[in-house]
């Protein structure tokens, strides 16, 4: 049996780590699929659990040279510790003090400024010795484990450099007439620069990237909780199901529960994406994180830690923000050659400078300086840097992606397929007319209460209006046996002391309606009810467009996305819908088959299709989209077959979620662009002479922040 689980990795320098272990993964025949995401430090590994199990890819992981710790789903992802300055970073930083005063007085001609070169072999070994060591080991797990990761080429670098220093202070011949030429400078403000540089890089990828750590703050530490008659301050790891909690005016609510007692009003925008406060009477649910703006309530709790839909969303966001999307393997190729490839390039570099230039010194400065401006380590971090940005901006908005792959597809989208009932309208029809067949023995109460004993058996929004309106009238409604779904076509049931009655479409309970004066049978939907496939009569059911409807498809034209309205409901009704919303594109009394057939079509024509539904009958249309979008709240089926759920039944939401994926996507692309430039351009400068080894390594340390910085800049992008 197939089963993924997800490990923190530990150790991980650059994408050629990340690279490593998956290669080390994927080689496993027990091994469906690997993958390494360096941004979130974070493998996903599906395998087969009857030859394996997770201790045991842990111990692979472990064996590559890295540290692997199982993330399990019951938990809720623990928030990140902040990353502190270490000592050992500070002593670097201080020891490159008297190296950066020097280097700035020889800029203006002032060689006096730089310590005597004795003084500098000291300071330079205390750094390469000791506070370099973190490189070496690095390295040389990499190199033992079959590829060479960043650190390789700082440690080949700068050991270089320093080896050269040495021979040049003590054993050249220059030495003894104090002339020899020393550049200790060089291996210690590269390895100060890149440390920093991780540093800068480590800190944002712990916090400003993951939007985990906002969402762990909405669980309040401490709770009023009801004890022995008495109400007690605990901590909320001590909070049991069943415990009556009190949430006062600006207080969040710990658990998932129902209201005891008490109301007000709370903002559930952490989980919705919708700002306006929801009003909590008893009864109501209360979800973990809100925030209770107005009243005070008691209220039982049902669901806590993992188990609430602020830990579901937790956990996933958690799970996306650790996947890849496709277009990084174009990163994971390049990574994978990178730093062989610039072992090369560096050796000729040496080889090329000291034929041309006669000068091994130069030549060394050279190799050096190309050793240490290539960066793998921005590539590796363009594409998963946006995705975990993206997917936090997604979930602001109450949009939860399965994974990365599924909102790169979503950048893609230029067709949407949108079901009409719940989704463009309210999903909340009303009776408008009724018509009873002329010989029928039944009049219009007896038309109302055996559709209802029939339609109470169903999920549908239409069953549901005319169950609504029986019971409005105070009709008793009739037990209903042996009820029977028709998908896309109706339901049928016995009624007791009626017979076989039938309530669906018109065809489905044989009857033909007549030509109607009042407008309203033409768009309206129609449920026709029959009695032992003998037909007595109709409603036309009328669904109100939502609020927002209108605004969202005009948002979606506005970035050349075709629109497409496909419903199970009369082509009338449809059409009347598509017209109102400016949509031309209109199909009705289409069936689940239907849908999905469609759907096929627009791929075939070239179309990257959306489907946005929220029952059971959109399923097949949902797994035959490119990517589909689900209700929350809908039918199971649906938010399981969904690339993405959408928190609100608003189609303004779908296109918040295809705006963010296009913001992502071009951040992809402009970080992907940035890393493949600073290289292309880097490393040519370097082997040339026009960058020396200290310039080129402050710029490698610096092209990873810049690449955060851009990822980091979708927070602010406005996707109206």
């Amino acid at each position: 049996m197939q089963q993924k689980v997800r490990f923190q990795i530990e150790g991980m320098t650059c994408q050629a780590c990340a690279s490593r272990i998956e290669k080390v993964l994927n080689k496993k025949d027990f091994v469906e699929s690997a993958g390494v995401n360096f941004a979130s430090e974070e493998a996903q590994v599906t395998f087969d659990d009857s030859k394996t199990s997770a201790a045991d890819i842990a111990k692979i992981i472990e064996k590559t040279g890295y540290g692997a710790k199982e993330k399990t789903e019951d938990a809720l992802p623990q928030p990140e510790e902040a990353a502190h300055v270490s000592w050992r970073l500070w002593l670097l930083l201080a020891i490159n003090i008297p190296f950066l005063i020097g280097m700035a007085g020889m800029m203006i001609g002032r060689h006096d400024w730089m310590i005597p070169p004795v003084w500098q072999f000291v300071l330079a070994s205390v750094v390469q010795l000791w506070l370099a060591i973190p490189f070496y080991k690095s390295a040389w797990a990499s190199i033992k484990g079959g590829l060479a990761n960043m650190d390789v080429l700082v440690t080949i670098g700068t050991v270089s450099i320093y080896l050269y220093s040495v021979y040049m202070l003590f054993f050249s011949p220059h030495a003894a007439h104090g002339m020899a030429h020393v550049y200790f400078e060089v291996g210690v403000m590269v390895i100060g620069f890149v440390s920093l540089g991780k540093f800068l890089e480590h800190r944002t990828k712990k916090s400003s990237l993951n939007s985990l750590g906002l969402l762990l703050k909405l669980t309040p530490i401490q709770v009023n909780v009801q004890r022995d008659g008495e109400w007690k301050q605990l901590p909320i790891d001590q909070v049991q199901i069943g415990d009556l909690i009190r949430a006062n005016h600006g207080e969040r609510i710990a658990a998932d529960g129902i209201i005891e007692s008490g109301s007000g009003w709370a903002d559930e925008s952490h989980l919705t994406g919708e700002s306006n406060p929801e009003e909590k009477k008893v009864g109501g649910k209360v979800l973990a994180g809100a925030l209770m703006t107005e009243g005070s309530v008691v209220y039982r709790a049902t669901q806590l830690g993992s188990q609430t839909l602020l830990g579901d969303m937790m956990n996933a966001l958690s799970e996306a923000q650790g996947s890849k999307a496709p277009i990084a393997r174009v990163a994971d190729k390049a990574a994978a050659v990178f730093v062989p490839a610039v072992v090369g390039i560096a050796l000729l570099t040496f080889i090329a400078t000291w034929l041309v230039k006669g000068d091994w010194t130069v030549a060394l400065m050279h190799a050096v300086a190309v050793l240490v401006i290539a960066c793998p380590c921005a590539l590796g971090l363009a594409t998963p840097a946006a995705i975990m940005v993206g997917m936090g901006k997604a979930v602001k908005h109450g949009i939860w992606f399965k994974d990365a792959a599924a909102m790169e597809e979503a950048a893609h989208v230029d067709a949407v397929v949108l079901d009409k009932t719940g989704t463009l309208t309210e999903g909340k029809p009303q009776v408008a007319a009724v018509y009873c067949v002329s010989d029928s023995d039944f009049d219009e109460d007896a038309l109302y209460r055996i559709a209802a004993a029939v339609e109470q058996n169903a999920a549908h929004p239409l069953a549901r209006a005319i169950v609504s309106a029986a019971q409005a009238r105070g009709l008793d409604i009739p037990a209903a046996q042996n009820a029977q779904t028709v998908v896309g076509a109706g339901i049928t049931a016995e009624v007791e002391g009626v017979g076989l009655v039938k309530a669906g479409k018109a065809e489905f309970a044989e009857l033909t309606l007549p030509k109607f004066s009042d407008g309203v049978w033409d768009i309206a939907s129609i449920v026709a009810v029959s009695v032992d496939n003998k037909p007595i009569g109709a409603f036309a059911l009328a669904d109100a467009l939502k609020a927002d409807t209108a605004e969202a498809i005009g948002r979606l034209k506005k970035h050349n996305i075709d629109v497409y309205i496909m419903s199970g409901d009369n082509q009338g009704t449809v059409e009347y819908v598509a017209k109102q919303l400016g949509i031309a594109h209109a199909f009705g009394n289409m069936s689940p088959r239907d849908k999905a057939a469609e759907v096929q079509k627009l791929k075939a024509a070239g179309k990257t299709v959306a489907m946005v539904g929220d029952g059971i009958n959109d399923a097949p249309a949902l797994a035959a989209a490119n990517v589909s979008f689900a209700m929350k709240g809908g039918a199971d089926v649906a938010e399981h077959t969904a690339s993405a759920t959408l928190m609100q039944h608003s189609v303004n939401q779908l296109a918040d979620a295809l705006l963010v994926s296009q913001a992502t996507l071009k951040n992809i692309k402009q970080n992907l662009f940035f890393a493949f430039f600073y290289n292309i351009l880097g490393i040519p400068l370097a082997a040339l002479g026009f960058l020396n080894p200290v310039i080129a390594g402050a710029a490698m340390a610096a092209s990873s922040v810049s690449v955060l910085g851009n990822a980091l800049r979708l927070k602010r992008v406005n996707i109206e």
